[in-house]
């Protein structure tokens, strides 16, 4: 019987790469599980760089590549890891791939690191970055913990570009740097013309921005705190 057994565990097929349980770790965090509009973590950051869409791309980017590696990292090294100073190799980790991501923004895109480096560090601390450490990868294998990190990050990073492009669209009027608001004054003739709204460039103008987000998805998804 347990020649049998044993048989049938062998004959058992593997788990897809995007089985419908794997599929959950990146649409979760997309709207049910949102890491800055359910849980409200990483906000400091969704009202910093979110004035104008290029900075907060190359913030998102930022996030995304240091979550999926340290998930990997930490997922990799699970079971050689010490209790006592997990946080410490977590935090070690995290600091050591934001370095790299801060050196390659220094090399290739100076304007933007000078722009971006007091926030690209804060990544060390953020609480989305370090609650999957602790909450999943340490407790998973490293393709789950990949997936994990990828949807926690993409849900992060779409919240603040809807953020940023609602702030610079009406605060400057542009998107990526585009004058849309003069285009479209343009098609209307000189007399016609759409002002900006100053609020917008401000921390309250992102308050607003972000707690109307979280208003129609919370109204959509029918999410009540307790």
């Amino acid at each position: 019987m347990s020649t049998e057994t044993a048989q049938a565990e062998v004959k058992k097929p593997a788990e897809g790469l995007l089985s419908k349980r794997r599929k959950k770790f990146i649409t979760d965090p997309l709207v049910d599980n949102n890491p800055i509009t359910i849980q409200v973590l990483g906000i400091c950051s969704a009202l910093a760089v979110t004035t104008q869409m290029q900075p907060t791309l190359v913030m998102a980017i930022s996030v995304i590549f240091v979550m999926v590696m340290a998930n990997l990292t930490i997922s990799l090294m699970r079971n050689t890891i010490p209790t006592r100073v997990r946080i410490i190799v977590q935090l070690a980790v995290v600091a050591s791939l934001v370095t790299l991501v801060n050196e390659v923004l220094k090399a290739f895109a100076f304007d933007m690191y000078k722009e971006l480096s007091v926030f690209v560090g804060l990544i060390i601390t953020n609480c989305i970055v370090m609650g999957r450490l602790e909450a999943f990868a340490l407790g998973n294998k490293p393709y789950d913990s990949i997936l994990d990190g990828f949807g926690s990050a993409l849900g992060y990073s779409w919240i603040i570009l809807a953020v940023a492009f609602f702030r610079e669209l009406l605060g400057s009027g542009s998107v990526f740097g585009v004058q849309v608001y003069d285009a479209i004054s343009g098609l209307f003739g000189e007399g016609f013309s759409l002002a900006t709204n100053g609020l917008m460039v401000s921390p309250v103008g992102a308050f607003i921005i972000l707690g109307l987000i979280i208003w129609v998805q919370r109204t959509k998804t029918g999410y009540v705190e307790h």
